[in-house]
């Protein structure tokens, strides 16, 4: 599929700007939320320990001056004797007491002097005793006999409902550690044995989740499913007349073309557990750990059957055995252990294997035959009609303006799949809310597919001379494109540096491309090497700016030479490069499937369509020498200029003419 054509002038790649250092905020870290290491269950032991310390500390200070506040009303009272109390209320010196439970307390006429067990004497008039256990019961008549006056207070219950709690609550904590880092190192023993554990997520089946509504732009791979989804529902309908289900279904195609979307509609449809999986995930340090996982996977989806098991990215572990010099054996089992887990299924269980890829070249070999992976669904790029259908469900939820327009949107964005549908509305809509817009409209969305495609603007301060070069080199690209036929319409020129780009030419075809005819190829290199002939033609020396544009001239020739069999000295071969299994190591042999003669004849040949473009530019260039000075001053100018601009200049210098018909 064709995607735009973009021609840029850029940097010199030996002078590359230098990077920005990450900003460190005050502690010196970089601001990783995620990036410093988790608490660990030993530094959540300590806090739990400082923590009971703390409040057995806090429990003892409660206590110690509670007792002091109940060993005596007053701190003046002295502890008398029930002797001495009896003493002193028959002499008649005893003016008041209370009774609260077991304690009583109360002032005497006069003050008296007790002497403690230790020697220390304290006189006072308030005093504290303890009645006998069993009661005095003459004490009361003895009383009213000396006119003492006297009264009985309730035990407070709630001082003795909070000495039971005080009394067992640090026991209870430090029962509670000890159960804690019994847990935590019961945990530890079964972690080592839960390697084998299979770590797939599963979502069960009366869970809301995707359906084939919120797909859009594969409807061929959403067709392919329909049966599986079939199966799923009712497979007693296929099973009774002997009918065998598909073992396995392999979605390939490039990343971000909705491969794992589709596994998980397949499920909403069907309404099944799903366990998803990645490949990746398989695989740890430890050797068996792979097989265990997916054996018990498996268990896990035949006890829920019918079920369907998605292994995204499954390249990961199921690439083509033998292949590399870096063998990993661990890799290998768990593949062997995932052959025969999809081999060894019972018919009657209806289990669906789902697996996405964008490498399926380097799988193994026995894992795509029949009975295993049966099905191969190619989840390509979408058309112009599918990129409509993909930004109609990612702008639901979002305001358009009523200048929208879907289908230029659809067929400006040729090549792009639905992720880069998702981030082109995505950037639209955060523009839009930049700009405190109440809806999104057109003039965003350009703007946010320019972000995409060129990157975002830099304000770089240019000198005339590369403003002037810049320019011309620009205009070099949109004249040679403008004059020829068999070239997609240019639609934008801008010096405006965007990236690593210092200026930009934009070529939008007007459909998706799926073959290319040698006019086209053609086309594209004179365009390409119009940047060049322009700074030769109206300058009168070359810059580095032409680097993207020689390499993208010199990658259309060589195919055209190599593969396409467009070069009458070598005929209709094909020298393809022979694919090196070992390439990228030190037993690369680099070896091709041609001799060195005719290696040299490529090379002669590449040149010899390289250097007839160069020609071409220059010719078309020099014809047209007003109309390239007239697009360069628009530049300088404006800065930006659009199709309906170069019309304009094209027009007043006469060289609407000499374009094509159909430009006209």
């Amino acid at each position: 599929m064709d995607a735009q054509a973009i021609y840029t002038y850029q940097n010199n790649p030996n002078d590359p700007a230098p990077r920005v250092p990450p900003r460190l905020d005050n502690n010196g870290s970089n601001g990783n939320n995620g990036g410093g290491p988790r608490d660990s269950g030993t530094s959540l032991l300590i806090r739990s320990i400082v923590i009971v310390v703390v409040v057995l500390i806090a429990w003892y200070l409660f206590q110690f001056f509670t007792s002091s506040s109940n060993s005596a009303s007053n701190p003046n009272a002295v502890e008398v004797p029930y002797s001495t109390f009896y003493q002193q209320v028959e002499a008649g010196n005893v003016e008041k007491v209370t009774f609260q439970g077991q304690d009583a307390f109360g002032a005497f006429k006069s003050a008296i002097t007790v002497t403690d067990p230790n020697g220390n004497s304290k006189t006072s008039t308030q005093f504290h005793f303890t009645q006998l256990p069993t009661g005095d019961p003459k004490l009361t008549e003895l009383l009213i006999k000396n006119n003492v006056s006297f009264q009985a207070k309730p035990v407070n219950d709630n001082n003795i409902l909070l000495g039971i709690v005080f009394n067992l609550l640090p026991w209870v904590l430090v029962f509670a550690v000890f159960y804690f880092v019994a847990r935590r190192a019961t945990q530890s023993q079964q972690n080592i044995f839960s390697f084998g554990k299979s770590r797939a997520k599963m979502v069960l089946e009366d869970r809301p989740s995707t359906t084939f509504a919120d797909v859009a732009g594969v409807d061929e791979a959403k067709n392919d499913l329909v049966e599986v989804v079939e199966f799923l529902k009712t497979p007693q309908k296929f099973q009774r007349l002997g009918g065998k289900i598909p073992r396995g279904v392999l979605l390939v195609g490039p990343p971000g073309t909705g491969k794992t979307l589709l596994a998980r509609a397949v499920a909403g449809e069907a309404s099944v557990p799903f366990f998803s999986m990645s490949g990746s995930e398989f695989v740890e340090v430890l050797v068996g750990v792979g097989a265990s996982r997916v054996r018990d996977l498996f268990d896990q989806a035949k006890k829920a059957s019918p079920s369907i098991i998605f292994i995204d990215e499954i390249d990961a572990v199921g690439r083509q055995r033998g292949s590399s010099i870096n063998s990993n054996d661990e890799r290998e089992q768990t593949l062997n252990q995932l052959l025969v887990e999809m081999d060894g299924f019972d018919a009657r269980q209806a289990v669906v294997v789902l697996a996405a890829t964008n490498r399926p070249d380097g799988l193994d070999k026995a894992l795509l035959r029949p009975g295993r992976f049966d099905r191969r669904v190619t989840v390509d790029r979408p058309d112009w009609n599918g990129r409509l259908a993909i930004l109609k469900i990612h702008t639901r939820d979002v305001p358009l303006a009523g200048d929208i327009d879907l289908i230029t949107i659809a067929r400006a964005t040729p090549g792009m799949v639905g992720a880069d549908l998702a981030n082109l509305v995505n950037e639209a809509a955060l523009l839009a809310a930049r700009r405190n817009l109440d809806a999104v409209n057109q003039q965003c969305f350009s703007e946010a597919l320019d972000k995409v495609l060129l990157g975002a603007e830099r304000p770089l301060i240019l000198s005339d001379e590369d403003l002037n070069v810049i320019a011309y080199h620009e205009g070099g690209h949109a004249l040679t494109g403008l004059l020829q036929e068999h070239v997609d319409p240019v639609t934008k020129v801008t010096i405006v540096p965007r990236g690593q780009a210092l200026g930009v030419t934009q070529y939008t075809p007007l459909d998706d491309r799926y073959n290319y005819s040698k006019d086209y190829l053609e086309a594209q290199l004179v365009t390409a090497l119009g940047g060049r002939a322009a700074e030769e033609v109206a300058i009168g020396r070359i810059t580095t700016g032409a680097e993207n544009d020689l390499q993208r001239a010199t990658a259309i020739a060589r195919q055209m030479v190599t593969k396409w069999g467009m070069s009458e000295r070598l005929g209709m071969i094909s020298y393809s490069e022979r694919e090196d299994p070992f390439a990228g190591t030190a037993l690369a042999t680099g070896s091709r499937e041609y001799s060195e003669r005719t290696a040299a004849i490529i090379d002669e040949e590449t040149s010899r369509v390289v250097n007839w473009a160069h020609n071409r530019a220059v010719s078309l260039l020099s014809e047209h020498h007003e109309t390239l000075d007239r697009i360069a001053k628009s530049l300088r100018l404006y800065e930006t200029i659009d199709a309906k601009q170069l019309r304009d200049i094209m027009i007043e210098t006469g060289s609407i003419n000499a374009a094509p018909a159909s430009y006209r």
